[in-house]
Order: C-alpha cells, then structure tokens, then sequence
C-alpha cells in the first residue's frame, strides 16, 4: 500500500517505480485525520485538479496502473510469476483502455470475475526481478549524464512541489495536533477495534446527527458513533 501518510511520503521523491500490486489512495476523511503531509500540495500537481481533489477525500484506493495513467508513477512492472510466464495483477484490467465508452484501464475487474483471478494469483509465485531491474535501469540511466547538471535539473522541478509544502506545513501541524483529541480520537479508535467490533469507522451519520445538534464531545457522544464489541 502507499496510502494515506505513505503516499505523501511516497509522493516526496522524485520518481516512483512500483510494483503492479500496489494500491494508492488517501483515508484521512474516513478514519478521523486530513491529508496534511504533503497530498494537498503535491496531488494539483501530480494529478489534475478534479483528480486530485476527488483522490484526496473520497478515500478510495486506486491501481498501480490507473495511477500510471494518470502519471502519478514513472513505471509499472509485474511481480507475479507462473512458471516462466509473468502475469499482470488479474485483479486489475490491463487488457483494454475504453470499455463501452468508459475508461477502465487499471479499474477493477467485474465482481464476477474476481474468484477467478484470485484463484490464477494463488497458483503464482511472488518474484520481484522486474522491479529491481527497473530501478538498476534507472540508476544506470542517470549515472551517464553529468551529475551536477542533474542534480540541478532536479531541484528545479523538486522547488515547485517543495514552495507549496512550505505554505502550510506549520498550519497542517497544528491543525493536525488539534485534531487528535477530537475526530482523530474516534476514527483512530474505530480502526483499532475492528477486531473486536468487525467495523473500522464510526457511524457517521450518526456523528453528524449529534454535532447537528450541538451534543457535548464526551464519552457518552463517543459510545454513540463507535461500533460495539461483537458477542
């Protein structure tokens, strides 16, 4: 996964090859917090802006591929392997770009079809060959270009990304210190109760009945909105 803090760190480096099992997306919004590590500067950039903004808070995780077409990531290789032959994560459709006029490059693969592929999954070994080639391509790559010329060629592309983390990293801080002590409390309770309760979110309909109506943030408004234990 690069989710959530992982894809704002993962979206701090320069290039990103990765393997085609790879899940991105946010959680903030669902699990009590804000991407405030660097999405909301870095995804406008990276993404469009519906795209990043849909990205940001609608907590979905999208495919390692959709993200490449997107140019979220520099590349995508396979890491599952059948014999001699590799094969592309089946959970995913690689196979067409426009589907009854809908893009489905890197969406997910019909419900019905998903036994299936889980089934091929289990008959494959996991070999990560392709991607440390990748990776040596792309050191290689750079190792034959004049080091100074690159390096400067890189912060001027870093210094558009790093001047919009500078405008609200302090804000983001203590917006996010505050926050603790409120939605994050529920949210990050909810998610390590799944175990217990079988449910990693609070109800929030519920939450947003009780702020409706202006209910104290106490325990008896959290026993309200977090999942009870199950018998």
């Amino acid at each position: 996964m690069r989710v959530a803090g992982g894809q704002e760190i993962g979206m701090a480096t320069d290039l990103t090859v990765t393997s085609d099992l790879a899940i991105f997306g946010q959680a903030g919004p669902k699990h009590g917090s804000a991407p405030d590590g660097g999405s909301t500067d870095f995804l406008p950039w990276m993404l469009n802006m519906e795209d990043a903004m849909y990205n940001c808070i609608s907590c979905e995780t999208w495919s390692a591929y959709k993200m490449r077409a997107k140019n979220l990531v520099t590349k995508v290789v396979p890491v599952l392997k059948k014999g001699d032959e590799w094969v592309r994560n089946p959970l995913v459709r690689t196979d067409s770009y426009v589907d009854d006029g809908e893009l489905v490059y890197g969406e997910s693969v019909a419900a019905d079809k998903v036994a299936a592929a889980k089934e091929l999954m289990a008959q494959c070994t996991t070999d990560f060959t392709k991607l440390d080639e990748a990776v040596n391509e792309l050191v290689w790559k750079f190792t034959n270009l004049f080091p100074q010329c690159l390096i400067k060629s890189i912060d001027g592309i870093r210094g558009k990304k790093k001047f919009f983390w500078d405008q609200q990293k302090l804000a983001n801080r203590h917006w996010l210190a505050a926050n603790m002590n409120h939605e994050a409390w529920l949210g990050f309770n909810a998610f390590d109760a799944k175990k217990a309760t079988g449910k990693d979110v609070i109800d929030f309909v519920k939450y947003r009945q009780l702020v409706a109506e202006g209910a104290v943030f106490d325990e008896a408004f959290a026993a309200q909105v977090l999942a009870k234990p199950k018998d």
